[in-house]
């Protein structure tokens, strides 16, 4: 595989009249965490069928693990995982042997899938639980065990869609580091969510896509750089202090109950730099500083105009 485990170049879909998905591009480099986010019809999970190869484009090319999902269609489903929103175990077998069948799907040797088997059910935690059924899960324990699932055949990448949905904070602690994990032994995962949080807590790289079109892209930190808020918070000792500060610092706003002032700045080592050497020209010094940065909710508000990444229907 060459250094872009995902590549997608001028990707369109229309259903009808309605254009779903209207000539993007982007790219995955391997061994990433890379989340599309996007406010519902944004197109997001029509993107991830046509790369899962479920749904065919209407145009543009696309590659997964250098295969072109068109003609390679076979290699593609051979070198990728797929987690869906809703976790797809049998509650009527237990853990092991809904692991087992998916080795039996997958046609490994006797030998082999009970190695693989007994590994995935050692690594996610589910061994005490291995012979329940699947039914007496916890919500958390059947993503665990769905994502297990999906490792069975060792794909190189993995498509999670809302992997967390639903699973209560320590649930979705466990599933991040399993993520973290993947990552760390050399998988791509491609993620959609609907919790900000867990883009910025999870993803190299985040793409905002909008009315079809790919509206922002880059690390989360440059997606925050790019939307209007960010400061620096400066608290001094005493009044004084505060006012010889307000007095140098002109573009400041005052919060004289925090002796504290809030300083435009894009939180930069170099912003911060010239921001203290002013101070100390002066001979003003803070008790504290500290930088603010807009987070994802911020930047998916600006960019779309809304506050909700719920799931597309198509």
């Amino acid at each position: 595989m060459n250094s872009a485990a995902i590549e997608v170049s001028g990707l369109a879909k229309k259903f009808g009249d309605k254009v779903v998905l209207d000539g993007i591009d982007f790219d995955v480099p391997a061994g990433s965490v890379f989340s599309l986010l996007g406010p519902n019809g944004a197109g997001k999970t029509t993107t991830v069928n046509i790369l899962t190869t479920l749904m065919n484009a209407d145009a543009g090319t696309v590659r997964v693990a250098g295969h072109d999902i068109a003609a390679e269609t076979k290699a593609v489903r051979a070198a990728i995982g797929v987690t869906g929103q809703f976790a797809a175990v049998d509650e009527l077998l237990t853990g092991r042997e809904n692991l087992q069948l998916m080795a039996d799907l997958k046609r490994l040797g006797s030998g082999e899938a009970k190695r693989v088997v007994s590994g995935l059910l050692e690594r996610f935690d589910l061994v005490e639980s291995a012979g329940k059924q699947a039914s007496t899960y916890s919500g958390g324990m059947r993503r665990k065990l769905d994502l297990a699932m999906t490792l069975v055949g060792n794909p190189s990448i993995i498509f999670l869609d809302e992997p967390t949905t639903g699973l209560d904070p320590r649930s979705r602690r466990t599933m991040w580091t399993i993520v973290r994990e993947l990552v760390a032994d050399g998988v791509t995962i491609f993620l959609t969510t609907q919790y900000l949080d867990e883009a910025d807590q999870l993803a190299d790289r985040v793409a905002v896509l909008h009315q079809g079109r790919l509206v922002a892209s880059g690390t989360p930190d440059d997606l925050k750089r790019q939307v209007p808020g960010s400061h620096v918070r400066l608290r001094f000792a005493d009044v004084a202090a505060l006012d010889e500060a307000a007095r140098v610092l002109t573009d400041a706003q005052r919060d004289d109950d925090g002796l504290a002032l809030r300083v435009p700045s894009d939180g930069g080592t170099k912003s911060l730099r010239a921001l203290l050497d002013r101070l100390d020209e002066h001979s003003v010094s803070a008790e504290e500083f500290s930088v603010h940065m807009p987070d994802l909710d911020d930047v998916f508000l600006a960019l779309t105009g809304s506050n909700t990444t719920e799931v597309d229907a198509k």
